[in-house]
């Protein structure tokens, strides 16, 4: 599911030399941390007074409780393969029992469950990861709400029976699930804003996969609660579809290595001209303009000969990052080998407006280059490494062709322009009705 486990992120340039890391995130960060958990307490307390309830629904609690915990000793086997060269340490599936939780069990039921599978899985996955206590138990809180929010629509529709296969049982089963998929990506896109402060969609809303495959997870659990409410033994044939899933994050894992630069987590040139050449396509059928930048490190030679390669990869590292913080979210930014990086600008004007717009995106990262310093260690201890420059070589579809290839050509020739113009500096190919770069320093 989508989790607030990775989300919670430091506040810039604060110590993490804590003994809790929660006291390094953002105060607002903090803020909604306890105002969303201090919320999912007090929700318990005031469901805790329907026990006699609860106390009717202890078999069905106890199966569902074990049915997550199953799932997770299974699943851990499966997601330990991904492990090995995935960043994150589990990916959490289990709102399939959660979500059947919420739908047939009262609050109290369903927050046993809830919490439970989650002690579970802080002990077996998240503690052993050595993920901060803070974002579990925010991620549990969520939990918890979304769980009380599909409950109360299940309730309000008047409750989920025997007759669900009905369409009105399908449309209870619908709401349930679009609430508790709501509530809970409002609440950890609160969470990456607050954290980090960037609202961009894709980190906010997470890539289209993962809500797709959040999606087909509560549909599992629907079909787990259905079950549940006619022939209980069944429920079992849930888990074999529940590990395909769990498969299929890793087969689109290896999709997204395949397609990755490893040193700097841009597309590697196979997987951006891939992606390029469909944007081209899709920019020539609609009549639109497009542009290239390729920019390349200025002496880097001189990084990787002074510093050796594992701080050279540092340094590429951290211009792919200022590199993609400073193009808008559309872009495309690949790595074309070496110190050598490239971007697609998908949509631009086509008069000598859009020249002058690409001149302007490349004089900026040229700018933000400039400004990268990378902390190395040496044999005489930390030095900060900066004084980076970078030549950028620029062309648009406008005036230089729709052709993607000769589009590279053209952006490449301007790139050597900017080298021979003696470096740090930016070139657009074609007419010269952009002012010159001025060369820096």
């Amino acid at each position: 599911m989508v989790s607030a486990v990775s989300t919670l992120a430091p506040s810039q340039g604060r110590s993490t030399a804590v003994r809790w890391p929660f006291g390094t995130l953002r105060p607002l960060a903090i803020l909604l941390v306890v105002l969303v958990e201090a919320t999912a307490i007090a929700l318990l307390a005031l469901s805790a007074a329907g026990t006699e309830e609860a106390n009717g629904a202890l078999g069905l609690t106890a199966l569902l409780l074990a049915l997550g915990i199953v799932h997770t000793e299974i699943a851990t086997g499966i997601e330990r393969i991904r492990r090995r060269s995935a960043d994150t340490s589990y990916f959490d599936l289990s709102s399939v029992w959660t979500f059947a939780a919420a739908v047939l069990l009262p609050p109290t039921s369903a927050a046993l469950v809830i919490l439970g599978i989650y002690a579970h899985l802080w002990w077996r996955v998240w503690r052993p990861a050595k993920v901060p206590l803070h974002r579990h138990l925010f991620t549990t809180a969520t939990v918890l709400l979304a769980a009380q929010a599909a409950h109360a629509a299940v309730a309000g529709s008047g409750g989920l029976h025997d007759e669900s296969g009905g369409a009105a049982g399908l449309g209870t089963i619908v709401l349930a699930v679009v609430v508790y998929a709501l509530v809970n990506t409002v609440l950890v896109a609160l969470a990456i804003v607050a954290s980090t402060g960037r609202v961009e969609r894709a980190t906010v809303l997470g890539h289209g996969d993962d809500n797709v495959l959040e999606v087909a997870t509560l549909c599992l659990g629907a079909l787990a609660a259905i079950v549940l409410t006619t022939r209980p033994v069944l429920v079992v044939l849930v888990l074999p579809p529940l590990l395909v899933l769990h498969r299929s994050v890793r087969i689109r894992q290896l999709e997204t290595e395949a397609s990755t630069d490893a040193k700097t987590g841009l597309l590697n040139a196979a997987a951006w001209r891939a992606r390029a050449e469909q944007e081209v396509h899709r920019a020539r059928r609609g009549r639109g303009a497009f542009a290239i930048l390729i920019a390349d490190l200025d002496h880097f030679k001189t990084v990787n000969d002074s510093h050796g390669h594992l701080v050279g990869d540092e340094v590429l590292a951290a211009v792919a990052g200022a590199l993609r913080a400073e193009v808008r979210e559309e872009d495309l930014v690949g790595r074309f080998g070496g110190e050598e990086f490239v971007v697609l600008v998908p949509t631009m004007a086509r008069d000598g407006n859009g020249r002058r717009e690409l001149h302007a995106i490349a004089e900026r990262i040229r700018r933000r280059i400039a400004a990268v310093s990378v902390t190395v260690d040496t044999p005489e201890g930390s030095r900060r490494l900066a004084g980076l420059t970078i030549s950028v070589g620029g062309a648009t579809s406008a005036a230089d062709g729709a052709d993607l290839d000769r589009m590279l050509a053209n952006a490449d020739t301007a790139l050597y322009a900017a080298k021979n113009a003696g470096r740090n500096t930016v070139r657009i190919a074609g007419p010269a009705d952009v002012p010159a770069a001025r060369r820096a320093g």
